[in-house]
Parts: C-alpha cells; structure tokens; sequence
C-alpha cells in the first residue's frame, strides 16, 4: 500500500526557486509603480518665464520640497532596492546550488548491459557478475572506500534487476509501476529548509505565520481600506465634506467660501496643539490693520471680519487668519506663521474644488462661480474683488491703485496690455512704482499667460440639420488662445470656425474616441498638447490650468449645463520659441436637448480657475425645432423620381397609371416655412436666417 511522504529540501536547492518567485511578485509591480512617469504637471508642461524672485521666496521654496519629499516614493524605493537584492541573491545560489535529479528504475543500467540484449546475454551477464561480487567471494577495498555493508547492497540491487527482466511478477510489476517492488509511496518536495520545522524551530514558525496572517496582513487591509473609506474622489477628508455641505448656503459670496473652507479638517494636522493658539493675536492684528487699496490689510470686508471674529479661538480660527493673511500678501514678522499662511493655500485649493462639486450638486450658479473665483484667489494669492494686475510681478496693491487711477473699477489684465506703449509705460514707471527693468518683467508675464479668446459658439447635432426635442447636442467652442498685448494677431478664418461633421461609418469620430492610423499603430489623437504651468509665483506647488465650460439659467439663477473640464488642447499653443501661435481650438460638450420645443436662452460660462479677469460671459441661444419639422425636411430628401427613359420609370409609370414620358407629379411641399438648412443655433437669440450663425463678438466678459 503506497502512503504520502513529506520531504523537506535538505539540499537547498528548491528553496531559492520560492524565495525568488514571491519577491518578484512583490517587486516587479513595485518597480513600474516606482519608475512610472510622474502624473505631476510640472514634469511635461512648459513654464511662464520670469526673473522674478517674490517675498519670502525661501519659505515658498521650502514648502515646495517639503512636498516633494512627501511624493518621493521614498519607502518604495528601499522596498525595491531591497525586492531586487533579494532576487539577486536567490539567482546566484540556483546558480551555484547543486542538483539531485531522482533517478528512474532501469535494471539494464544497473546491470550495465544494452536494452536490446536478450534473455541469454542477460543470464550470461548476470551469473558474471553475481560470481565477481558476491559476498562470499569479493573482499572490500579500503582504497575505493568499499566496505561488506556496500557490497552486499550492490549484490542485491543486481539480483532484483536480473530478477526483473527474467520473473516474470517481477516483471510485472517493473512495467506496471516503473519498480520490481510494486507501487512505490508518493512523495511531496516542501521547499523549506528542513532545519526551519525540526530541531525545536516549529513554534517560531507558527509564531511568524501568526504575525503574517493575524497581524500584518489584517493591518495592511485595514489601512488601505480605512484609507480608501475616509478619502473623496476629490482628495479631501469626509470629515472636510460634511463640513464643507453643512457650511453651504444659497447666495455664499467668495468670503463665505473661504470662511467655509476653514473648516477642513485638514488643517489640523498641520495645526495641532499649541500652534492653533500660537500667534493668534498677531495674526488677527496684521489682518485686521488699515489696508492700502482696501478697508482692511487682509482683503476682507465687514462681514468677512465678522464671521472671522464669530469664530472661536482655535485650529479654524486661525486658518482663516492665515488664508487671509495669505490671499492679502500680509508681512506677519514671523517666521512660522510665514510658513503656516503659503502651506495653507494649496490645502484650502483642494477643498475648494470639492466645495465646487457640493455647490453643483445644488444647482446654485452664485455658489459655483464664488468657489472657482476662490480657486482663481488662492493660486494668485490675490484677495477676492482685488485688482487682475496683482497677478503680474513686482506689482504691489499700491502700484496697481495707481495704475488704475480714480476709476471705480478694477483695469484688467487685457485693459492694461491694450493701452498704447506710451501710455502705459507712463502709468507703471516712476517714483514709487516700477523700474524700467522691473516694467519688463512684469509685460513679460503678461505676455505668455494663455487667455482664451472665443471666437465662435454654436450648438449643433452630429449629422442633423435641426435640433429635436431630447436629442443629443453638442456644445461648440471655437477660440484661440492670444495672451494679452498680442501683436500682429492674424485675422480669423472663416473656415476655421466650422465644425465638420464626421463620416457616418467613422464611429471613433462620433463617439470622441481616438482614430486608429492606416497602419494600426500609434492613433491620431493620441498628442495632446499642454499650456504652460499657471504663473503662480506664492502658490507652493505647480498647477495646470483648467477651463470649465457650462450653461446657466440667469432667470433662475442656476447651472443648465454642469461644467465640462478642458486641460488639453489639440493644437499648439506656444511655438518653440514661446510665441503664441494663434491656432483655431476647439472645446466640446454633449447634452440632452430640452424636451419641449422651443428657443432657450442660456449664459455660456468659460472660465479659467487659474487666473483672474480671464473668464468669458456671454448669451447663446438653442433653438430647438418640432420632430415634425426634421421628418418633412427627410421627406423632401427622399430618392428622387427615375427618369422616365429608364426602366425603372416604365414600371413607375405602369404602376401610378401614367404614360411613360409624362413628368412625374408635383409633391405637395409642407405648409410650414422654408428654415434654415444648417444645424447651429443663434447666440443672440434671432429668428433663424439661412445661416443662422453664432455671434459671440458681443456680451463677452474679459475682452
């Protein structure tokens, strides 16, 4: 009866073979995680230039690699280095380790003969050799380290192979089961040194699997799932959400999101103990000081110093000082409270956007634009209803009064570039404002922020001529990226703001996917084309711009459309040697028209979280036909009649009664007016003409 036999790998020679395949398991993904290229803008997208250094450049800078080494990967990299010396180490003993390959039962080869001998040869051959080492008759050589006991073991292995090619159970069994003796135990190989389980070593085995699977394994699962668990999609804490939809409020004004913003938990971890109370009264008195160009020193109004001071003393408290303090630039003579109010911004910019998500949740438009105008003050380190020319280097809040003179409104940045050379050199150059050197710099900068010029918008759907109730449209954008102060700007062509539809067969086109090239290689679409890094010289991390395109409803007062993201663009915008190149792009976005027939005016909203001032505002219209109406247009489409001379018009002809020759009848044309046969809805909300093109040249914001 055969039985299971457990042998351990005495020799070495399996256990590096199981060494090697569960650290590459673990190392492997580990290297591409760690070699993988990094997801961070700032290693691909191209970088305003500007020799500017800003106040408090070594804290700013200090905050920016303490950020860094938190993205180093850092532990990965040992696990790694670790995982492949391992694998390494492993490789050489499989190299050098020797191999025991078990031997197969072969009588000829013990006997020493040819398996083509025959029965005779064999017999012949074997009473040779039971005469030459029987026990009785041979004597061990101390030489070749031959003893009785080798001997007569040998004698033996002999005498069952001749048994086994001459008796015939023997026999039997040899070719049944591979061995003379029958059906021999199983074995099983365990690829552990035998020494680990033997010797009293058993309970430190037990003891390590106990940590493997009742420990370590159960925290690591509980640490990434509590991990997952306590984390938005928006990177913040659900403790942040909660807070942040409980401090919602229908008409929030930027102070109010930035009140609101205070309250990420977040901040408690860089606020914790006694630095939520350390140099609170400094701060608030900073703050809360006269201002140059507004009331307070901080950029906040009454009610902003209200909800400030309504607060009690604390972690929240004081992060709403310090982001005040940041978004006023306020010198705080302190230098960690320096550091306190730039390591705040980006945390507040993370919420921010997630204060944007619960605010289109409600459909509120205040609430939306409030928090991106948020964003735009936190990358800019501007404070809210602050002038758009603080955003240019070297300009101070009295440089920009200055600037801007007695005018109750704030000089964009597209206003300032527009004035004459002369003009505004005299404004920015003199005593108490800019040098010539510092004036340089600052129209530098402003001539290589990317502001989003619309040209033309329309809505359309694919390969129809009219919009139907509940059919999917598609929002076109058609504008070109001019930096403020652009010169010799070429015209517009009018091609270039048409919109062709694609072939009905190309499917990729249709669904926005990227089309295959002829080869099957590479696709088209696969080269997107970055903007430069926003020019955020206080912010303390790199950012990509981000353009958001939605509808709203001014009657109502809320979001018709949600906001369709753009951070990529088709064609260049800067050339290789930073010029603006002033190509057609192009930002699309889908939605189900309205039910109900009917012209909808909405107002079409383009903004840049990023900068200030650069956002466009304007009024499109969608007009949205009856079903009947596109069915008569298909039915005037129709195959036409055959020509009469044909065979085809014979057969009509039999068929209507007709005489071949005679003109077909006249079709009745349908009753409703003659519209326009293109397919785009008018921005100004006119009857549609027989072009009925969008004109987005007036009540546009920021031009």
């Amino acid at each position: 009866m055969s039985s299971t036999d457990y042998s351990y790998d005495e020799q070495g020679q399996f256990f590096p073979f199981f060494i090697l395949t569960i650290a590459a398991i673990v190392t492997i993904p580990l290297t591409y995680s760690v070699l993988k290229p990094s997801s961070d803008p700032g290693a691909t997208a191209p970088r305003i230039k500007a020799d500017f250094t800003p106040e408090h450049a070594d804290l700013i800078q200090a905050q920016r690699k303490k950020q860094k080494r938190r993205e180093r990967k850092l532990k990965r990299g040992i696990t790694v280095l670790a995982g492949w010396a391992i694998m390494a180490l492993m490789a050489y003993l499989i190299t050098v380790t020797a191999r025991t390959t078990p031997k197969i039962y072969n009588p000829y080869d013990i006997l020493g003969i040819s398996e083509s001998a025959s029965e005779k040869e064999i017999r012949s051959h074997y009473k040779r050799q039971s005469l030459k080492f029987h026990p009785d008759k041979i004597r061990p050589d101390p030489a070749k380290n031959e003893t009785i006991e080798t001997l007569s073991d040998y004698y033996m292995e002999i005498t069952k192979a001749y048994k086994t090619l001459t008796d015939e159970e023997v026999r039997n069994n040899y070719i049944q089961y591979g061995h003379p003796d029958g059906k021999q135990s199983f074995s099983i190989g365990i690829a552990l040194p035998k020494f680990i389980v033997t010797d009293g070593n058993g309970k430190y085995v037990l003891l390590v699997y106990a940590i493997l699977l009742g420990v370590l394994l159960p925290y690591l699962v509980g640490t990434w799932w509590y991990g997952t668990q306590r984390i938005t999609k928006e990177k913040i804490l659900i403790e942040s959400a909660n807070d942040l939809f409980r401090e919602y409020e229908e008409g929030m004004t930027e102070g109010d999101v930035i009140s609101a913003l205070s309250s990420g938990a977040e901040f408690q971890t860089i606020l914790e103990g006694e630095k939520a109370e350390s140099g609170l009264d400094k701060l608030e008195s900073r703050i809360l000081a006269e201002g140059v160009s507004t009331q307070l020193a901080g950029g906040l109004s009454m009610k902003d110093r209200k909800n400030l001071e309504d607060l009690d003393g604390g972690c929240r408290r004081k992060t709403l000082g310090l982001l005040w303090a940041y978004l006023g630039r306020v010198e705080l003579e302190q230098t960690d409270l320096d550091s306190a109010k730039f390591e705040v911004a980006p945390i507040a910019q993370a919420l921010s956007n997630a204060f944007t998500t619960i605010a289109l949740a409600f459909g509120a438009t205040a609430p939306v634009l409030a928090s991106y105008s948020v964003t735009q003050s936190l990358l800019q380190a501007i404070p809210p209803k602050a002038s758009p020319l603080l955003q240019l280097p070297h300009i101070t809040s009295t440089i920009a009064q200055a600037i801007e003179g007695d005018t109750k409104t704030h000089m964009s940045l597209q206003q300032y570039m527009h004035l004459s050379e002369s003009k505004r050199l005299a404004k920015s150059v003199g005593k108490g404002l800019l040098s010539e050197t510092e004036y340089k710099t600052a129209i530098g900068v402003a001539r290589q922020i990317p502001y989003f010029q619309v040209a033309r918008a329309f809505f359309k759907v694919v390969g129809e001529k009219y919009i139907t109730p509940g059919s999917l449209v598609m929002l076109v954008v058609k504008g070109r990226f001019v930096p403020p102060g652009s010169q010799k700007v070429p015209e517009i062509n009018e091609l270039d703001l048409e919109d062709v539809d694609p072939d009905e067969d190309d499917l990729d086109a249709i669904l926005g996917r990227a089309r295959k090239s002829p080869k099957g290689g590479k696709s088209v679409g696969d080269k997107t084309i970055q903007p430069p890094l926003t020019y955020a010289p206080y912010y303390v991390r790199d950012y990509s711009p981000r353009w958001h395109v939605f509808l709203s409803d001014s009657k109502q007062g809320k979001i018709a459309v949600p906001p369709f993201t753009f951070t990529n663009f088709d064609k260049l915008i800067f050339d290789e040697n930073g010029k603006p190149t002033f190509n057609m792009q192009t930002m699309k976005a889908q939605f189900q028209a309205p039910p109900q027939a009917g012209q909808y005016t909405f107002v079409l909203h383009l903004i840049c979280d990023s900068y200030v001032g650069m956002d466009t505002k304007l009024e499109i219209t969608l007009v949205v036909e009856e079903a009947s109406k596109a069915a008569a247009i298909d039915a005037d489409d129709d195959i036409s009649e055959p020509d009469e001379d044909s065979l085809a018009g014979q057969m009509q002809a039999m068929k209507t009664g007709g005489l071949a020759g005679a003109p077909p009848p006249r079709r009745k044309r349908p009753a409703a007016r003659e519209e326009s046969t293109d397919d785009e809805s008018d921005t100004e909300g006119e009857e549609a003409d027989d072009t009925s093109e969008t004109n987005t040249d007036t009540d546009t914001d920021g031009e």
